[in-house]
């Protein structure tokens, strides 16, 4: 195997992935089937760094020594606090990226030094450059940045070749719409928009907002951020599985137990919820993303 191998990594918002070319396919890189790093960085109360999964574990307990979705932080001078310590949104995302080489190196028998990395069409200057730092930072030679849709047009290859197509990228995080012209070797993006604030977190916090307003109708209390933040910790993975549980079941019924005690009383969660009312929550986010695409 070549020492100069060049890993691709997808940096996202909710999850990231590692790949290379191995005996000529690509192969996703990483332990477990779907080999999907959760993007989530802790300190342990202990203080040791977590990332992935057993950060994504602890947000549970310590949603204040827990950071996800740090990618929509990139670019912007902004500190992060996890326990007592201070990370930049670049540091949190070279953990990340530290992590993937790493089950690179397990894989491949070798530690990358090179690394493709791809980001939102949409992606500022400033943005761009934050992740090829975070790339420094994690010890890789960033090779280069590419926009997510034609990352995607490229791994379709010589499916589209002649073709105009409109690659609809709705992520954890971010949004974007291209219009892409393939070409031979050549992939054009024609046209782009996008917003990098919307995503299917967005989603997450529609459904997590119905769950709190149900507790606050069923035992009229409000859930406060400093006050209740494990309990809306709960509540917001509650609504992330809810939200999948939808995408097969028309209607989930959630049940969450002592999410918090107020006035020496435990306070439950008890909710159906079913897709045409999660359709409905989410329809002027949906209605943005077809505003870009009319654009």
């Amino acid at each position: 195997m070549s020492s100069q191998i060049i890993v691709g990594i997808d940096l996202g918002t909710t999850n990231s992935e590692v790949a290379a070319y191995v005996d000529g396919q690509v192969e996703i890189l990483g332990p477990g089937r779907n080999a999907m790093l959760p993007s989530c960085v802790g300190v342990a109360p202990g203080g040791e760094l977590l990332v992935g999964a057993p950060a994504r574990n602890q947000q549970l307990l310590h949603p204040e020594r827990t950071v996800r979705s740090i990618k929509r932080s990139m670019g912007r001078d902004e500190q992060v606090h996890l326990g007592d310590r201070t990370f930049s949104p670049q540091e949190i995302s070279a953990l990340i990226l530290r992590r993937l080489v790493d089950w690179a190196s397990d894989a491949l028998g070798q530690r990358p030094e090179k690394a493709v990395i791809t980001v939102p069409a949409y992606f500022q200057d400033a943005q761009r450059q934050a992740t090829r730092e975070a790339g420094q930072l994690a010890g890789l030679q960033v090779e280069r940045i590419i926009n997510e849709p034609t990352a995607a047009s490229l791994a379709y290859g010589s499916e589209l070749e002649g073709k105009t197509v409109m690659v609809y990228d709705l992520g954890g995080g971010t949004f974007d719409v291209s219009i892409v012209r393939v070409e031979g070797d050549v992939t054009e993006v024609l046209a782009s928009h996008g917003n990098n604030m919307l995503g299917g977190d967005d989603f997450t916090q529609l459904v997590m907002e119905r769950m709190s307003q149900a507790v606050h109708e069923q035992h009229g209390v409000v859930l406060d951020r400093k006050e209740h933040a494990a309990a809306l910790s709960r509540l917001w993975w509650a609504a992330e599985r809810t939200k999948k549980q939808l995408t097969e079941d028309l209607q989930v019924t959630v049940a969450e137990e002592n999410l918090a005690v107020v006035d020496g009383k435990p306070v439950h969660l008890s909710l159906d919820l079913r897709r045409e009312e999660f359709e409905r929550l989410i329809s002027p986010l949906v209605e943005t993303t077809m505003d870009s695409v009319t654009r």
